[in-house]
């Protein structure tokens, strides 16, 4: 054991000085006989006073007195580390870049064991992260004293961005040029640019000690390029040498878990591809990509419009989807599986949010379709165009107006020669030509070509000198396949042979399938920001991967270097642009791989840096225990139930009872407490049973989400809710009932009872007929948008109910500005009427005891096990799900606190009148 304060252990040379007051007594009183006092004499005391503190008290005193001292002398017991002598400035970098929050308390932890060590040898500490900092926070570079490094490492946290060891050095070399006793170096083991640089600099500083974490993840994860085997993000992480399973998990934009994928890594691999293999709907709604378990900026991944499967539309004709000679069947086939495909004609498919448009031969023959394409087009829109006997028999070789390219005057990416190709057959002397290998510059490369795959006819691009650079796919003797030209924010490409077997087996192939794929995930998305747009901060990512609003030293992108744009202390990860258009800058866009980082000095491991124990908070409680022993002791002294010395074995066999686990000595007391209902406790919620499991599944969720979500923001503290059956169990102990209204729904006499009594006492019934229907409404039915049967349920449950006059609430009512100011009150839908009493006409202190709507707030509100939002609102989004759980908190306030809110208006005039008052 080590004393922190040593020199307050002489404090215990008192104990005999205590010994002696504790154990004086006054001086014994004079005795005289009194006469009548002799007829006493006779009578036994039943009471004896103690002369003097029994052994037993003054040894519990002087213990406790004992143990402040050595309590307040700050005793610990050194964890499993190098004990260090070492006087001096200490020197502590740690690497706290995005790859460090895996194991950022372990490193915290780590870190503290060090000051520990400072603050014991009364050494002052310097600490230099490896991570870049915003201009305003530029690091101390002067050595501090340790409780003030302790303090600014409890406010520590990982960046959402590298480290920039090349910086760090810089740092470390024009640092005072005081001697450093100690040189400590918190490494994340993943190598990076500057690190030859940063490992002399901390050398020069003295000899380093390394320490690395066995816990650390080194992993990360990057977004896929639009050329990914349909991959939505690649798994990076440093090679272990043995083989692993990470699970990736997918989240919507309300936080929604849609899908956990493993991911299998093998033992020395240094990628992985992700796939995730859900629906096109489901799979569109995918907003965020996060390893599970592992709580980083480098392991999150955000998704935006690019990253969508983008809506197809494929122009059809008459006789178009004709089985196996159609212009559209094969097309169909390999694009319904991997896209939002829709079929019409161009009226049609433009009418609609479209992002790639697909033309088989002769679909873009008039010369207003061909405008209207592109204008299209040139506001971002992509066209995929197949050659055919059309296209090979229209004139090419006329000469364009001038200063007008080619591809605004017929929509072809490249000028062609008249004509079709004709490889093999009996009239001619070529063979059917077979692919050539993709080139890196094309969305195809990667791809692998069947051998069996062959041209047998083809348009032919004309000869010009920039061809090459339009060529994305070429047959073997060189000509091109598939070429593409970019017009205004849009893209013209062309098959240089038709979408049918006619021409080639290319459609018959799964390779057909993937080039689609590839094309329709290169192409743009829906809303497409301005090349020269600046593109602001809207949410960004911390180290630890949680969203938030950007911080005040963020800054704008432009939308022509997003592409090419770091992240950094002012372009953290996150959403940037419109609410419509949003761009995602994600932590490992751009990352390679991951490799092992050389040492900088003496490698050592976390495992045995176990911090200190204190031993001072123990010692005190041990006083405080043993002190509340003494007045214990000492009342009961006085009262006569305790009688020196015999005291001492009754005392220790009561405070030995108390730890024990005796069987219950009043079976009658606790079945009276078992009976005393939860809600008696603390406060609940109740909602009222149903009968039908998933209705009362998602009330009880529902309102166990909203308790949460009112603990989470206010001082109210509500317990799990109940479900409750009026007329049986005792409602007077809820303030608010939520009352899910289905078809079937009834009551009996004992239930309308019970709920009016309810009612009249303060208590609020919440009607929920859960759920919209226009079919239901009708000329007599007051609520129009009930769910199927709930109208007519509605008005045969509150039959017998006293409710007072009810009129549509507004956002003047007091419910609308209780806690929240609201304006609308939505739950799992939105626009749906609410019903409250007419102000004036109700009791209890014009608080509404009972609110009518059929918004479905519970399902808005329910949360399921693991924290997630298992349903949808409708029309959807975050918003809405928010107002939802705004307006279950302003109905909770209201119910607890009744019109409390209102009053308020009196307050200016008692201020008024306090201020007149002498």
């Amino acid at each position: 054991m080590i004393f922190q304060s040593p020199t307050l252990l002489f404090a215990l040379l008192s104990l005999p000085l205590v010994w002696w007051l504790l154990r004086a007594t006054p001086p014994r009183a004079r005795q005289q006989v009194f006469p009548p006092i002799a007829f006493l004499s006779k009578l036994r005391p039943k009471e004896t006073e103690a002369a003097r503190s029994p052994l037993w008290l003054l040894l519990l005193r002087l213990v406790a007195i004992g143990l402040l001292v050595v309590g307040f002398a700050r005793p610990f017991i050194p964890g499993t580390r190098d004990v260090v002598q070492t006087h001096g400035p200490v020197l502590l970098v740690l690497d706290d870049g995005m790859l460090s929050a895996a194991d950022w308390t372990d490193r915290l932890t780590t870190a503290q064991t060090i000051v520990d060590d400072a603050e014991r040898t009364q050494s002052s500490m310097l600490v230099l992260g490896t991570a870049p900092q915003a201009e305003d926070a530029s690091p101390v570079l002067t050595p501090q004293p340790a409780t003030t490094v302790r303090q600014m490492l409890n406010s520590h946290h990982p960046s959402p961005w590298p480290v920039d060891r090349e910086r760090a050095a810089e740092q470390i070399l024009h640092l005072p040029a005081t001697p450093f006793a100690r040189v400590v170096y918190l490494a994340d083991g993943v190598a990076q640019s500057g690190d030859t640089a940063f490992a002399q600099a901390l050398r020069a500083r003295g000899a380093v000690r390394e320490i690395r974490f066995s816990t650390q993840a080194g992993i990360a994860l990057a977004p896929a390029t639009p050329a990914a085997d349909g991959a939505m993000a690649h798994l990076i992480t440093l090679p272990t040498g043995q083989p692993r399973l990470v699970h990736v998990v997918a989240r919507a934009t309300d936080g929604g878990t849609l899908a956990v994928v493993p991911v299998p890594v093998a033992a020395n691999a240094t990628q992985a591809d992700v796939h995730i293999n859900l629906p096109i709907t489901v799979r569109n709604r995918i907003d965020t990509l996060a390893i599970q378990g592992v709580a980083s900026a480098a392991t999150t991944v955000l998704l935006d419009e690019n990253t969508r499967l983008h809506p197809v539309g494929l122009l059809s004709s008459g006789g178009a989807d004709t089985p196996l000679i159609g212009s559209v069947f094969y097309l169909r086939r390999a694009l319904a599986p991997l896209s939002d495909l829709h079929e019409g004609n161009l009226e049609t498919l433009l009418a609609r949010p479209l992002s790639v448009l697909i033309a088989p031969d002769g679909t873009l023959a008039g010369a207003q379709s061909q405008k209207t394409v592109l204008d299209w087009i040139k506001n971002g829109g992509t066209l995929i165009r197949f050659a055919g006997p059309a296209l090979a028999g229209s004139q090419h070789d006329t000469a364009p107006p001038p200063n007008t390219p080619d591809i605004a005057q017929d929509l072809l990416p490249v000028p062609l020669l008249d004509g079709a190709r004709q490889l093999g057959g009996s009239m001619t002397w070529g063979t059917p030509q077979k692919l050539a290998p993709f080139e890196q510059a094309s969305p195809f490369r990667g791809l692998d070509i069947p051998a069996d795959v062959t041209v047998s006819r083809q348009v032919l691009a004309s000869p010009s000198a920039d061809l090459g650079a339009h060529v994305w796919a070429r047959l073997a003797d060189g000509t091109p396949l598939v070429t593409h030209a970019e017009l205004g924010k849009g893209e013209v490409i062309l098959f240089h042979v038709s979408s049918t077997a006619d021409w080639s087996n290319l459609p018959l192939s799964g390779l057909f399938v993937s080039m689609l794929q590839r094309l329709t995930e290169h192409a743009n998305g829906l809303n497409i920001p301005a090349d020269n747009a600046l593109l602001a901060p809207a949410i960004t990512l911390d180290g630890e991967g949680m969203a938030g609003p950007p911080p005040p030293t963020a800054r704008g992108i432009q939308g022509n270097v997003f592409a090419t744009t770091s992240v950094s202390p002012i372009h953290p990860p996150g959403l940037y642009g419109p609410a419509d258009g949003h761009r995602a800058l994600n932590a490992a866009t751009g990352l390679q791989s991951l490799q092992p980082a050389q040492p900088v000095g003496t490698i050592t491991d976390s495992s045995g840096q176990r911090p200190d124990l204190p031993l001072g908070r123990y010692c005190l409680l041990g006083a405080l225990v043993l002190l509340l022993l003494d007045c214990v002791a000492v009342g009961l002294m006085r009262a006569g139930k305790l009688l020196a010395p015999k005291a001492a074995a009754p005392l220790l066999a009561l405070f030995a009872a108390l730890g024990a686990h005796s069987p219950p000595l009043h079976a009658q007391d606790l079945n009276s407490v078992a009976k005393v209902p939860a809600a008696a406790l603390e406060t609940r919620l109740g909602y009222i049973d149903t009968g039908h499991d998933d209705v009362d599944d998602a009330s009880r969720a529902g309102l166990q989400g909203l308790s949460d979500f009112v603990n989470a923001r206010t001082s109210a503290v509500m317990g799990h809710p109940d479900a409750v059956h009026p007329g049986t169990d005792d409602l007077s102990y809820y303030p608010l009932l939520y009352w899910p209204i289905t078809a079937d729904a009834t009551t009996t006499p004992a239930m309308t009872a019970a709920l009016n009594t309810f009612m009249a006492h303060g208590g609020i019934l919440l009607i929920d007929t859960q759920g919209q229907d226009g079919s239901t409404s009708s000329a007599d039915t007051t609520f129009t948008a009930d769910a199927p049967g709930t109208g007519a349920a509605l008005r045969r449950v509150t039959t017998g109910l006293v409710v007072p006059p009810l009129v549509v609430m507004t956002d003047r009512h007091l419910l609308a500005h209780t806690f929240y100011l609201l304006h609308d009150f939505p739950g799992r839908y939105a626009g749906q009427p609410i019903w409250v009493a007419k102000e004036g006409d109700a009791e209890n202190d014009d608080v509404s005891p009972v609110i009518i709507g059929s918004a479905d707030w519970a399902h808005a509100w329910a949360v399921d096990s693991a924290g997630n939002t298992p349903f949808a609102v409708i029309p959807g989004g975050g918003d809405q799900r928010l107002q939802a759980y705004r307006f279950g908190l302003n109905t909770v306030i209201y119910a607890l606190t009744g019109s409390y809110k209102a009053d308020q208006v009196h307050v200016p005039m008692l201020l008024k009148r306090l201020e007149d008052k002498p």
